[in-house]
């Protein structure tokens, strides 16, 4: 699998990827290296990872907890007082090696750590693999709201090991596929086409729709590094998603939801959203609702839940000047940025995505 070239590193496949990483450490001659795992890849992902590694250089291991709950500052404060106790410097190198958590917690913690170390990512989730990879985004939650706090800043290098998804279950697969979906929708109707019917995929050869959707992604972050224009389309099904993700991770009585599995149910809104600005037809929005409603259970949100979500939006990154930003459809495989609703609106895609 070819290379990716994205913003001053590569994000690189398999068996080359750990190549190229043996290379940039043999090249910067690193004081020590740091990885950061969580419990589920420190069993089952660094075991490959390690004997992958040629360097004299010490490595240390820091487990975190998983989850989102714990993609915290708090967090943050923690491993940067372990940095310090294990002599880390400015010529250290941390290594993320784990799902979306880890990625942009871990690659926010090097960013600022000492004023920016280097880092190198291994995402282990489809998710972290076609969506984090790309564009250098960092970050974490703040009082419950999605990425309020982080950074723009590249790694070194990307690493993509289509072997470590053997490990994830079904739901966690589900996940990364919304984001590969979004990629389809957004800027390649035959991607879109190809994702669609889960049946005909040949898992055989998913490397090449991982890589795939990765290049969609990329081609859009290349044009637009700080999302001050097109960068903003991947925020499709991101707006709502975001904030009932937010929602019921901020309510006790509600489960959490994987991220996909709220992006999943965005994507049903917007797209709601664009058929009653008529940006698409009713065939394409009955086509993207009935694909993803056949991947996706349901999420149960009561009526009285509504304002309470929507109240939530105002604290998307996206927004400017107190006004909610969408972007949403402009036929399948086309986007259009920077679009308002109305609450009423927004209001009718909550009941059409219930009914």
């Amino acid at each position: 699998m070819v290379s990716i070239i994205s913003n001053e590193y590569s994000i690189s496949f398999n068996e080359e990827g750990f190549l190229n990483l043996n290379q940039i450490i043999k090249e910067n001659k690193y004081s020590k290296i740091f990885i950061i795992v969580d419990e589920n890849t420190n069993n089952h992902c660094l075991p490959k990872v390690l004997p992958m590694i040629e360097t004299e250089v010490d490595i240390e291991i820091i487990e975190l907890e998983s989850g989102e709950e714990n993609k915290t500052i708090e967090t943050c404060v923690q491993v940067w007082n372990i940095l310090i106790e294990l002599g880390a410097d400015r010529k250290s190198l941390i290594i993320n090696l784990g799902g979306g958590v880890i990625t942009d917690m871990g690659a926010f913690i090097a960013s600022t750590f000492k004023r920016g170390i280097a880092f190198v990512n291994i995402p282990t989730t489809l998710l972290s693999m076609v969506d984090a990879s790309v564009g250098g985004k960092n970050g974490v939650d703040l009082g419950g709201l999605k990425n309020q706090i982080g950074t723009i800043t590249n790694p070194e290098l990307v690493i993509i090991d289509s072997e470590f998804l053997d490990t994830l279950p079904q739901n966690q697969m589900r996940s990364g596929l919304a984001e590969m979906l979004k990629h389809g929708l957004i800027a390649n109707k035959q991607h879109w086409e190809k994702l669609k019917n889960l049946n005909k995929i040949d898992f055989e050869d998913f490397d090449s729709l991982i890589s795939e959707s990765i290049s969609i992604k990329n081609s859009i972050v290349m044009e637009d590094p700080k999302e001050d224009g097109i960068r903003k389309a991947l925020n499709f099904g991101h707006t709502l998603g975001h904030a009932i993700e937010t929602y019921f991770l901020e309510n006790s009585d509600k489960k959490t939801l994987l991220h996909g599995e709220a992006i999943a149910a965005g994507i049903i809104m917007e797209s709601f959203i664009s058929l009653e600005k008529g940006m698409i037809s009713t065939t394409e929005f009955l086509e993207i609702k009935k694909t993803i409603n056949h991947l996706f259970e349901k999420i149960e949100i009561n009526e009285n839940e509504h304002q309470n979500i929507i109240d939530l939006l105002i604290h998307d990154k996206k927004n400017e000047y107190g006004k909610v930003q969408f972007a949403l459809l402009n036929g399948i495989g086309k986007i259009k940025i920077n679009q308002t609703t109305e609450n009423e609106t927004i209001i009718k895609a909550f009941l059409d995505y219930k009914n």
